[in-house]
């Protein structure tokens, strides 16, 4: 690949990204920059990889209600949204970390799956703690939802 191919690689991935996050529904905030999607996704292939994941509407919220810890990555372009438009409330009792990201699709093909995927509890473990760790920092970091 030359470097102009390349660069212009870069510059459609980063003009998805804008497009993506035009569409997400007003519920979704906070919801991650570029780059804090692109540390979230890394942290979810290697969360997969130990299987120390919950993925679902009705998995992530019987473990949330069990009291499992971690933290939640919601997808931002989900149709109806009252699907999922509770948990969050119950992430801010937990005091559990959330936070948005644009794609359904790009969360499931992070989990390396075909499906999309509404929300994800990510479960903290030892094979990859600082990525969880630097993860769950950035979120805290996030501007709260109004």
């Amino acid at each position: 690949m030359t470097k102009s191919e390349n660069h212009s690689a870069e510059g459609e991935s980063e003009n998805s990204y804008d497009v993506l996050a035009s569409r997400v529904s007003p519920i979704a905030n906070p919801l991650a920059s570029r780059k804090m999607a692109k540390k979230l996704y890394k942290t979810i292939k290697k969360a997969k990889r130990a299987k120390k994941l919950r993925r679902g509407v009705t998995d992530v919220q019987k473990y949330l209600r069990k009291g499992e810890r971690g933290f939640v990555v919601f997808a931002g372009d989900v149709s109806p949204v009252e699907v999922m438009c509770h948990l969050p409330g119950i992430c801010e009792e937990k005091d559990i970390p959330y936070c948005y990201v644009p794609s359904k699709e790009e969360l499931g093909a992070a989990m390396e799956v075909k499906r999309s995927v509404v929300c994800l509890l990510i479960q903290e473990s030892e094979d990859y703690k600082d990525a969880y760790d630097e993860c769950v920092k950035q979120i805290k970091n996030l501007p709260p939802p109004i």
